[in-house]
């Protein structure tokens, strides 16, 4: 009985330890167990975390976009202590972009390409600082050149909205309801005051927006101040002038034709020869002139003098020379490129229209500098057949070429020379 009871203690010595074996090993799993389940909810706690901050920082990039859009007119109603009074000035004026449309600014250019080209730029920086929408602008087809171009004919309309999106709203053509208006004659036209500040057009112009929701201004000729201006207008009508008026594709390919062709032959200069019949009969400079060729210039002046815009209707020719207000003759320009120095054998690109006189004009400049070229001896008929009879879409190959030239040297100080030099130091 004692051996018995001793083997049964024995047994259930074993069993007990072997029961004590087995609760230890579970409590062993509940605590492998319990370590699993903590380090699954970590890794979902840093998973909600990573999508959450992703979440946060979509939304911070959306908000962003949209204050682009809605950030000013947002901002503007709230309070600052930084912020100035709400004054216009001439000095406080700022260029920060508030989208509110002021209604509708129509344009209708007038001039030869760089003219318009110059008015284009004004007309931008107007409607930028007066927060309306610009149609874009309509070019000059009755004047002296005729030419029938549009716009988009000339530049690339696509890129001059799409390259201003940031600065000013420009549709092609007003809205429906407002298109009728207009061929209705529901809108207000006026020409701007010359060399205006844009005070004038903040005091003058913009409530007639607001009234008429459409204006027209019809003559854009030197309708800004050059000088005096906030320096955020000076920027942006060199970035118009220089970034977002580009030619069509076709100029510009021929134009880079043409700047290959000169390539070839050594470097090249352009002479901006001002002397075509519009120019001297603007001017009223006739010396070196057939009598005949004066009187042809005379009459153009005379049917000219029913133009209002017309400012100046008599001229005494050798007064305005002798003030130093005419453009050279092709005799004077032979002999202030050969006072320069300039090589006898350099290429000379005649970028100009029709020579007045033709050429017995350019006798003296030919016998002094022989190596003479124009468009018409580096290009091919048919590939100037298109612009034959689209003066202004000529004028813009002679700018790119002049772009590129080695010298540029204009006889007259106007449109283009001011341009092309501003373009070049650009």
């Amino acid at each position: 009985m004692c051996k018995l009871k001793e083997s049964n203690e024995k047994i259930k010595g074993k069993e007990g330890n072997w029961v004590r074996g087995m609760k230890f090993s579970g409590e062993v799993g509940v605590e492998n167990t319990k370590f699993l389940t903590a380090s699954h909810a970590n890794l979902k706690l840093w998973i909600l975390r990573a999508i959450t901050t992703l979440l946060l920082w979509t939304c911070i990039i959306q908000l962003v976009a949209l204050g682009k859009v809605w950030g000013p007119n947002l901002l503007k109603s709230w309070p600052s202590c930084s912020s100035p009074p709400d004054v216009y000035t001439e000095s406080n004026v700022s260029l920060t972009r508030v989208y509110k449309n002021n209604d509708y600014l129509v344009v209708s250019c007038n001039g030869g390409l760089n003219q318009m080209r110059a008015a284009i730029c004004d007309m931008v920086a107007i409607a930028r600082h007066l927060n309306v929408t610009l149609i874009v602008p309509e070019l000059d087809k009755t004047s002296f050149w005729a030419d029938p171009s549009d716009f988009q004919d000339i530049f690339d309309v696509d890129h001059f909205i799409s390259s201003l999106w940031d600065e000013v709203r420009i549709l092609k053509e007003l809205p429906p309801r407002l298109k009728r208006k207009v061929e209705l004659g529901m809108f207000y036209k006026l020409p701007p005051i010359s060399w205006s500040n844009i005070s004038y057009y903040h005091q003058k112009i913009l409530p007639l927006l607001k009234k008429h929701k459409v204006v027209h201004l019809n003559r854009t000729d030197a309708r800004l101040a050059d000088n005096g201006l906030p320096f955020e207008i000076q920027k942006l009508r060199c970035r118009v002038n220089f970034l977002s008026l580009r030619f069509t594709a076709r100029i510009e390919e021929l134009g880079r034709k043409v700047v290959r062709t000169l390539r070839q032959n050594g470097p090249f200069l352009v002479l901006h020869l001002r002397y075509e019949m519009d120019m001297l009969s603007f001017s009223g400079c006739t010396r070196g002139c057939s009598n005949k060729e004066v009187d042809k210039v005379t009459r153009m002046r005379k049917h000219l003098y029913a133009n209002p815009w017309w400012k100046e209707k008599a001229i005494d020719s050798e007064l305005k020379r002798r003030e130093g207000l005419c453009p050279l003759t092709p005799e004077e320009a032979a002999l202030v490129l050969t006072a320069l120095g300039i090589d006898q054998n350099v290429q000379i690109y005649i970028a100009a229209g029709e020579i007045y006189g033709g050429e017995r004009r350019l006798r003296h400049l030919a016998a002094a500098f022989p190596n003479i070229v124009r468009k018409e001896n580096l290009l091919e008929p048919s590939e100037l057949l298109f612009f034959r009879d689209y003066l202004s879409q000529m004028a813009a190959l002679d700018y790119l070429v002049s772009l590129e030239s080695d010298f540029f040297v204009p006889t007259y100080d106007g449109n283009m020379a001011k341009v092309v030099e501003g373009h070049r130091r650009f």
